[in-house]
This record gives structure tokens, sequence and C-alpha cells, in this order.
């Protein structure tokens, strides 16, 4: 009696935390993040705008994987995650449908990198250091509630990543503290150390993450690294 007991409470939990992932995006982080979803429990809808592309994803993934337009995909999701090319963020939204996304918590894992190359490995962005990319699409769509997460570390590494020097850091910022709750709660089935910079004014600092990151890339071909802040 006690295992049945047991077992139910199981199912429960699962049930209970499993949530409907709506990802506006289908390439290659667009695709980790949603395999990663499904292997924690959730359902999962890629959105594209030729979901012919996702046909073998679909195929892979299993019967809680689904695809469809950007509309579908945001309608679709209780949380949603931006995984568009950071040029084409605010046009995806739209297309997408902004009242899909109203009330809704939307994982921004965008950077407003520029279509050109780096200078001495450095990324150049289209953004203002004072105004992120984040910031512009919150002013833009008010009514969905943006946090920032996952634009500082390589798509290989976004899911349950293992380092020699320990779990690495994830930093994460967005006006609604309900929506980083929310967050909170898929980078611990995802094995991350979180680190809330507060609201969105902090993505000035978090996207500029990613061109660090991308140096050791560049310049020495080292793409398997991570951020860790330490605390004394």
């Amino acid at each position: 009696m006690l295992m049945l007991i047991v077992s139910v409470l199981n199912l429960y939990a699962k049930s209970a935390i499993m949530k409907k992932i709506g990802i506006l995006g289908s390439g290659i982080v667009a695709r980790v993040l949603g395999d990663g979803f499904l292997k924690s429990g959730h359902e999962v809808m890629l959105g594209s705008r030729d979901t012919a592309k996702l046909a073998e994803w679909k195929g892979k993934a299993g019967d809680r994987a689904h695809m469809g337009s950007f509309a579908d995909a945001a309608a679709f999701g209780d949380i949603l995650v931006l995984a568009a090319k950071g040029s084409a963020a605010a046009e995806v939204i739209t297309i997408a449908g902004a009242g899909n996304l109203s009330g809704k918590t939307v994982i921004d894992t965008t950077n407003p990198i520029k279509d050109a190359p780096p200078a001495d490995g450095v990324l150049p962005y289209f953004t203002d250091i004072n105004y992120s990319l984040m910031e512009q699409l919150q002013d833009k769509f008010p009514e969905a509630n943006f946090v920032k997460a996952f634009n500082s570390v390589g798509n290989a590494y976004m899911v349950n990543p293992l380092f020699k020097d320990g779990t690495a850091s994830m930093f994460i910022c967005g006006n609604s503290e309900d929506a980083k709750n929310e967050v909170k709660e898929i980078l611990k089935q995802f094995g991350w150390d979180i680190w809330d910079m507060g609201r969105a004014p902090a993505a000035r600092a978090i996207e500029p993450l990613c061109m660090l990151w991308c140096i050791p890339g560049f310049l020495q071909n080292q793409w398997t690294h991570a951020f860790k802040l330490m605390k004394a």
C-alpha cells in the first residue's frame, strides 16, 4: 500500500509541474531546448515559418513534441521561449501575435548580433549599451513577461551541462518576479546555478556576456566553457 501511495504521489508531482512550452524558432537553440523540456516531462511545440524543416525533429522527439507556425506555438505554450535571431526577434513576435504572449513568461535567449564578422574575436552588436534588446522587446510588447536566459552559453551546454570545475552560473533578469520564478524552476531542472540580476535593464550587462563567451571560440577555437560567479 505504501509503495502504491508513493507511486501515485510521484505521478501527481510530475503532472503538476508539466507545462506546455511554445518555442518561437526552429534552429539549433530551439531544438536543444525543446529536447531538454521534453526530457524534463514537458510538452513542446516548435514554431517556424517553414514547418517542413521540423519533420525530422518531430519524428525523433516523440508524441509530446509538436510543430506549427509561430502563432500556433505562441498560443500553445503556457511558457514561451524566444529562440530567434536577435535582428528578427520583434518580427517573429509580431507574426506570432502579441496577444498570444499576453501575461505569459517569455524566456528570451536572443542576442543583438549584427550581420557582420567579429573584430579581434569581438562580435558587433546593433544595440546601444544603455538600451538592451530585451528592454526594446519588453517596451514594444508590454503585456509579455520577458526573462533573459540562455544567451551566454553555447547550445551544447544549455541543458544539464557537465563542467569539470563544477556547476556553471546562469544569469537572468526581468521585470516580473512570477515569471523569473518560473524560469528558475526550469533552470533548476536543467542543472544551473541561478543568479537573478534584477529587472530588465540588467540585460544591458547580461547580453554582452555572449561577446565575452565567444572570444575564446573565435581566437582559440575553444567553445566548451561557461561562466561561474564565485562567492567569498
